[in-house]
Formats: structure tokens, sequence, C-alpha cells
């Protein structure tokens, strides 16, 4: 088969994953990276995407190895690699999937950075200081309310940052318990606005109504005066390290990022399922959602120690 050929069909694989599962054209632009990169080498070995064995595979996965590519990036590539073959056996251009029985690299995901409830409480507590002091000018007491919702919206939708500070105006007007989000590859999703994000939504529309007064209002919830029309999203994160020194929280522990991460996890410590966290958080595959799988083993490591009955009555021959 010839490289004209591949190019096709990795293509149609790179239009399948756009219209079907909404791929972002930065995914798109990766995957066409990695499959190309692929698909080269398969040629240098005289053989094709439609020819090629598990050894051809193996072979391509050693030399990422020995080209000094880490264990998560040859990781990334063999996804690609599988779903590509997974694609050419669907569409009937190979009758079997050389990828099915590879094993990947051992890679070690690290656990994500969060932090404890108390933390989360204190901080969030810390952003409210002062909103309702009359005597402060008007623009601070604006700038801190506005830090203060973006932080409580951050907690209580676990939104990814980009998502948050570009939402619509027309999420102050939501009366619902949950609203709508577009997020990666243009997938909505619904989130939720409990009682004290939408209180602080709504104190700091209030205070930037009286500071705009008279001015047009944007499109923007966060509107600011910038390129895009809103906040940027390395002005809240400095925003959020100002509340976290002021919380008594190191710099290096925080980031809006953290906050996402936090929401997850203390969703799946008081019970939440991992399917609906993956919802929430809008991830694509569960995959990306089981770096939160630690929450999930301590919370039954708690459920043993705390109901199981030799347990239980182990403690009484303790007391």
């Amino acid at each position: 088969m010839s490289a004209p050929r591949s190019s096709a069909q990795i293509d149609a694989f790179l239009d399948m994953i756009a219209a079907e599962r909404g791929a972002a054209r930065n995914t798109l632009d990766a995957y066409r990276r990695d499959l190309a990169d692929y698909a080269a080498a398969l040629a240098e070995r005289g053989t094709s995407l439609a020819q090629a064995t598990s050894e051809d595979i193996r072979h391509y996965l050693g030399s990422l190895e020995a080209r000094g590519l880490k264990a998560s990036s040859s990781a990334r590539r063999l996804s690609a690699i599988r779903q590509l073959h997974r694609f050419l056996v669907s569409e009937a251009l190979r009758a079997d999937d050389p990828a099915l029985i590879l094993e990947g690299p051992k890679c070690g995901r690290g656990l994500p950075k969060t932090l404890t409830m108390a933390e989360v409480d204190h901080l969030l507590a810390v952003s409210k200081e002062g909103l309702d002091d009359e005597t402060r000018p008007l623009g601070e007491r604006v700038r801190a309310a506005r830090t203060a919702c973006l932080l409580e919206l951050l907690y209580a939708t676990g939104l990814r940052v980009s998502e948050l500070v570009s939402l619509p105006r027309s999420v102050a007007a939501v009366k619902d318990p949950l609203f709508p989000v577009r997020g990666k590859g243009g997938r909505e999703r619904l989130v939720p606005l409990p009682p004290a994000a939408r209180r602080a939504l709504d104190l700091y529309r209030t205070l930037l109504h009286h500071k705009q007064a008279g001015l047009t209002e944007t499109s923007w919830l966060f509107p600011a005066d910038s390129e895009s029309g809103y906040l940027s999203r390395q002005a809240f994160a400095r925003d959020l390290k100002l509340v976290a020194a002021a919380a008594g929280i190191d710099a290096e522990r925080i980031s809006p990022h953290v906050l996402r991460h936090a929401f997850a996890s203390h969703l799946l410590q008081n019970g939440a399922d991992l399917r609906i966290v993956q919802e929430l958080l809008g991830h694509a595959d569960i995959a990306t959602t089981q770096i939160y799988t630690h929450v999930l083993d301590e919370r039954m490591k708690a459920m043993v120690r705390d109901l199981h009955p030799l347990a239980t009555a182990e403690r009484g021959e303790e007391s």
C-alpha cells in the first residue's frame, strides 16, 4: 500500500473522530502528527497500515524509547494507534486488529494536586472578606467580588478555567440549579449552580452593574479590557494566588486546575459515582477521570473498616 493510501486512511479516521466525538482542532492536529509518524515508520519497514503486525507496532514503540520519548508520550501514541486500527477494522479496511493484544508502557501517572475540604472552605471565606464594606472603593469591591464569584463557581462546577472565564452573561439569569456549558470539542453538558455560587454571582453582578451604570453591557459574564473581551486565565490565576496567600495557602499548591481537582475529589469522597463525575468534568473518556480512583480506594478502605462485621467485632474486643 502506498504512503498516499495510508494518509487517506488517517484522514478518514480523523474525519470520524471530528464528526462523532467533536474532537477539537488541537486534538486532531496531535493525532495527525502521531499517526503520520507511525505510518512513516511502517513504510521504512516495508509495510503499511493494512499489513502492520503486532511486532511492527512493538518495534515502533521501541524506537520511540530509543528517541528519548517519555513513557507517557509513547502511551499516548499507542492509544492513537489502537483507535486507528480499531477504525480500520470497523470500516473493513483490514480483517484483524494488530494493536488489540499490546500492553502500553508503564508510565505511573501522578496523583493530581488538590486541597482538603477545610482548606477550600477557608479559601472561599477569605475571598468574601470585606465585600460588604461600603467604605471600600467600588472598583476594588467589584474586583474582590469577581474573584469570590469565580472561586465559588469553579469549586461548585468543576469547570475548566477556559470555560469559566468565558461564560456568557446569560448565566446570570439562570434560575435552574443546572446550566449548560459548551466544552472541549463543542460538547455541551450541564453543571450545577448551588445557592452559595448563586449568591456570589448575584453580588458580583449587582456591584458590576453599579460600576458600569450607563455603559453598554457586554455578552460576557466576566468582561475585561482584553482582546477576547473577557477575563484572561492568567489574570484569574494571579488573583487566585493573592487570595491563597491571604488564606495562608502555599502559592505552589494552588491554581484554577487544583480547584477543579478538588471539586472532583470531594464529590467522590462524599459518595458520587465516577461516571457522574466524568459527565460533570466533561471528560470524553472515563479513563481520564480514573486519575481520581485513589479517592475511591480510600473510601473503600474506610467502608470496610467502618462497616464490615469482622472489623466492627475487632473494635468491640479492643474497647
